[in-house]
């Protein structure tokens, strides 16, 4: 196998005059769960239509374990995309058959298939049962399992866990990991917990190009111990400044109403806010850093908001 399951450079794409992609540019080890983290509209759903062969680059280049996307590679990639795909009326051991057919699996190797892809995914019991019959989280599991059917080598994961609560998504991934042996796995979402605590390596892309890369872990390096949220409206340019510069901040970002900033000291510094700004903080949570710290550092500088 390759070193890298995808290498992309300076690729652009255009939708009339809205540019998804500008000098999107990323490579991505073999093996592994990579993360592509960004709010939505920052390009995210249209590189991973480029790595499914169902759009093209206008500008760049671009390889998929070792070669373009095209259609012949669609053998060796699988996708679950944002929206469910079965047929609400099949049954779900119907729709993983439809599937493996369209993927050339023979008869022999789905009787086997199936029936071990569902067990692994929880749906064993209900393998005769509609999809339409099947929650929310079972529907997910099942896209999962239709995309496991043909052993691909690389997964592409478009928002697979949004609308599904948490008991359903620690489900999803312990499965995902423990079924999608010698996989590299790139999950797209704007879930900066759920990267941090599944990614082995993530992107930051904003307006259509790469922020910053690297582990979890080196994203988060030089952060302070704690990170501090404020829900501050009205907030100063000034007021931000003198926060800036206090003994013990590390990095200040601004988001709308939210202001984010690391320390190694909550308890010291959380007081200091409110004698700075009596009566306009609406609330403050504390929390260790995360890479949501990390994502504000980054994106938040590029866009011009962070301060210091």
């Amino acid at each position: 196998m390759p070193d890298f399951a995808l290498r992309a450079a300076n690729i652009t794409r255009t939708y009339g005059e809205r540019r998804a992609l500008d000098g999107f540019s990323l490579d991505v080890p073999t093996g592994g769960v990579f993360g592509l983290l960004g709010p939505n509209g920052s390009g995210k759903s249209t590189f991973i239509a480029m790595l499914a062969a169902m759009e093209t680059p206008e500008s760049g280049s671009l390889e998929v374990l070792g070669g373009p996307p095209s259609r012949a590679l669609r053998g060796r990639v699988a996708t679950v995309f944002q929206e469910n795909t079965a047929d609400p009326l099949m049954r779900a051991a119907e729709y993983l058959r439809f599937a493996g057919k369209l993927f050339g699996l023979s008869a022999v190797d789905l009787k086997t298939r199936i029936p071990e892809l569902l067990a692994r995914f929880g749906l064993g019991e209900r393998a005769r049962d509609p999809v339409s019959s099947l929650s929310g989280g079972m529907r997910r599991r099942l896209e999962v399992a239709r995309a496991l059917l043909h052993r691909p080598e690389l997964l592409l994961l478009d928002e697979p866990t949004t609308g599904i609560d948490a008991e359903e998504r620690a489900i999803l991934w312990n499965t995902l990991r423990a079924s999608a042996e010698k996989v590299t796995i790139l999950l797209a979402t704007n879930d900066l917990g759920e990267a941090d605590s599944v990614c082995d390596a993530v992107a930051f892309i904003q307006s259509g190009r790469v922020v910053v890369a690297g582990t979890p872990a080196q994203l988060k390096a030089g952060l302070r111990r704690e990170s501090v949220r404020i829900t501050w409206p009205g907030v100063s340019s000034e007021q931000l400044a003198r926060v800036t510069a206090w003994d013990g901040a590390g990095e200040v970002a601004r988001d709308g109403d939210v202001v984010a900033v690391t320390t190694d000291d909550a308890s010291t510094f959380v007081p200091r806010l409110f004698d700075l700004a009596p009566g306009e903080i609406r609330s403050v949570t504390i929390a260790t850093a995360s890479l949501e710290d990390a994502y504000f550092q980054h994106v938040q500088r590029r866009a011009g908001e962070r301060v210091g």
